[in-house]
Order: structure tokens, then C-alpha cells, then sequence
């Protein structure tokens, strides 16, 4: 059952969305050869409690971490360890937080140094994925509108659009209805409404589509042993229109980079 939000439960979300964004930030700042994802995993714990919010995957499913930490051919929920990162590496760092109730969940896949130009347009693709992807959630589209999307721009490049794994409405609990997937066929699957919210996540690999669960129940890595990327971001229906919840801009800002790219679906103005 889809659980529709009120505006004033969307603004809530807004923040706990936005605590994850900080947090995010925070991380961005500490990444380069030699941190161990252990480390990373300390300086978002801390910063989602300095926010007054707490984790929201530590003890999740029994998570034992507060960060998804998946390097290279790790496509998502990878366990943080001491493992130092290397340069041209890339880690997606996934993040979730609860405030007010609610949860916030995105994610964002890191440049660690200097990476090979193929991998570098892999991430480039994967992030313009997901914003090809939000552009469809509108009032009157399809949950398969979105997942076309996705599938084709991807997919147009060569890249495998991962099946098993897939975003997911959000609000109170971490994971909703409906199920929105990085594939699909327009006009298919439930439709949009006004007050639904999203986590759209595309999940796309430099090589075969197809991937493998490891022993310890978590990671999750490419069949091929190619690097995957992954980018989240949460997402409401807002007057008909996406309204996003969450930001890279904290990213953006430790990085020092600049972008407009979420200003098209951004209702209410972002104050840093």
C-alpha cells in the first residue's frame, strides 16, 4: 500500500532527507587514499547524532554499520572495514538517518583521487541517470515511466541496469511502497499521485547487468568483477511535479564543484 504524505509530513522529510545530505558533505570532505571506510563510517554516525537524529540503517535488517560502503565492483550495501582506500578507487557511500519520525535516504559514488576516464563517464552517466529518471515522476505518469527512463539512457551506453535491486517509496518506515526500479516499460506500474515519496537509486554497471551476493549476507558485487556506481535521491510528488528532498550540494561544496542540475526540480529553495 502506497502511504500518501501531507504537505506538512513532506516538509519533515525535507529535513531528515537533508540530515543525510549534511552528512554526506561531511563524508565527501574525509575521502582519499589511505581512509578506511571504518573511519568514514565514525564521521557520519557522529554527524547524524550532532543533527539530533540518529542512523537510520545501523541495526536496520541487523546492519551492523551506520554508512553502505561499496568500493569499485561492490554495487550496494557493502560493510565498512580497515581497509584503506586507494587511489582511483570509487566507493558509493549510502546513507540513511530518522528525524521527526521519518526517514531520509541517498547515496553518492566518490572519486577516490584521480580515476580512469571510463570509470569517471560510467559515474557521470549513472548520476545524469537519475536525474533523467526523476524528471518522469510527475502526477499521471508510471512507476515503469520512471524505470524506462533510466533503463534506456542507460543502457544506450552500454551499461548493465541492475535487476534484483531497486528503489522504494520512503516515509516512516525505510523502505514503502511502491518499488521503483532502474527498468521498466512506460506506461506500466502503479501510477504517480500527488504526496508520494520516493527513493530513486539507479544502480548501473561498466559490464554485465548481473551480480552476486556474498557470504556475509550484505555485499553485493558485479558478476564480472567490473565497477559499479550508484546514485540516490529522495523525491516528492509536490503539485504534480518532483520535488527533491535531499542534495549533493553539501557534496558539491567539499568537493568545489559547481551545478545547476537540481535546480529543475526544486520547488522550494535550498538554504546552505
Amino acid at each position: 500500500m502506497i502511504i500518501i504524505k501531507t504537505r506538512e509530513e513532506i516538509e519533515l522529510m525535507r529535513e531528515s532527507a537533508l540530515v543525510v545530505s549534511k552528512t554526506l558533505g561531511e563524508v565527501a570532505k574525509a575521502i582519499k587514499p589511505g581512509v578506511s571506510t571504518l573511519e568514514l563510517d565514525k564521521i557520519a554516525e557522529e554527524c547524524i547524532r550532532d543533527q539530533g537524529a540518529i542512523p537510520g540503517f545501523l541495526g536496520l535488517y541487523d546492519f551492523p554499520n551506520t554508512l553502505c560502503m561499496s568500493p569499485n565492483s561492490q554495487v550496494v550495501h557493502g560493510i565498512p572495514n580497515s581497509t584503506p582506500l586507494e587511489e582511483g578507487d570509487i566507493i558509493s557511500v549510502d546513507c540513511g538517518a530518522i528525524k521527526n519520525g521519518f526517514y531520509g535516504d541517498h547515496a553518492y559514488t566518490f572519486a577516490v583521487g584521480e580515476i580512469d576516464a571510463e570509470i569517471e563517464k560510467l559515474l557521470q552517466v549513472t548520476k545524469d541517470s537519475l536525474y533523467i529518471g526523476i524528471a518522469e515522476l510527475k502526477k499521471g505518469n508510471r512507476v515503469g515511466d520512471v524505470g524506462f527512463a533510466i533503463q534506456k539512457y542507460c543502457e544506450d551506453y552500454g551499461y548493465g541496469v541492475v535487476r534484483e535491486l531497486v528503489g522504494h517509496g520512503i516515509g516512516r518506515k525505510m523502505h514503502e511502497d511502491p518499488e521503483m526500479p532502474n527498468y521498466g516499460k512506460r506506461g506500466r506500474g502503479k501510477k504517480l499521485v500527488d504526496g508520494m515519496v520516493v527513493a530513486i537509486e539507479p544502480m548501473i554497471n561498466l559490464g554485465t547487468q548481473r551480480i552476486k551476493q556474498h557470504r556475509d549476507g550484505w555485499t553485493i558485487t558485479t558478476l564480472d568483477g567490473k565497477p559499479s556506481a550508484h546514485f540516490e535521491h529522495d523525491v516528492a510528488i509536490v503539485d504534480g511535479k518532483p520535488e527533491l528532498l535531499s542534495t549533493f550540494a553539501y557534496i558539491y561544496e567539499a568537493l568545489g564543484i559547481t551545478s545547476n542540475e537540481e535546480d529543475a526540480f526544486r520547488q522550494v529553495p535550498l538554504a546552505l
